[in-house]
């Protein structure tokens, strides 16, 4: 008997069926985080949520549950539909959850937005070299002398 997951239609059959999952190990076989050390980092650190509110690393994850991960400027927000506590492939983890169709509004109009921002948020990152900041003071002593 193979110990890989099989895929029938949109449900995976594992060779042991799973009851209780851990939440870090849920979003680590989800392929949200690379390793179960950050998916950890991530809840503690309160960018996970689980139905709505801050929870422990150790919180069993039921199906239906409602899982907002944010990762970067983006937050998605997640139905579990299956449990499992094996990493799985991309395409066989996608199908351990469904994103909601509000979440995936939500993420493009944010996306438009940045986009439509461009060069203006990473200029405000950088702190100016010292040739710009002598343009910067030129271009501060001409105001004040207009």
């Amino acid at each position: 008997m193979s110990t890989k997951p099989q895929q029938s239609g949109k449900m995976l059959r594992h060779p042991k069926e799973v009851e209780k999952v851990r939440l870090d190990k849920w979003l680590w076989a989800a392929r949200f985080y690379k390793t179960r050390s950050l998916a950890k980092q991530a809840i503690e650190g309160g960018k996970i949520q689980y139905n709505g509110s801050r929870s422990k690393t150790s919180k069993d994850v039921e199906v239906g549950a409602l899982i907002t991960a944010r990762q970067g400027h983006s937050e998605k927000v997640v139905k579990v539909l299956q449990l499992s506590d094996q990493r799985l492939g991309a395409p066989e983890a996608a199908l351990l959850y469904e994103e909601t169709p509000d979440s995936i509004e939500q993420r493009k109009l944010q996306a438009e937005q940045r986009k439509s921002l461009g060069l203006a948020s990473m200029i405000a990152n950088e702190k100016p070299n010292k040739k710009q900041r002598r343009q910067i003071h030129r271009f501060v002593r001409k105001q004040d002398v207009e």
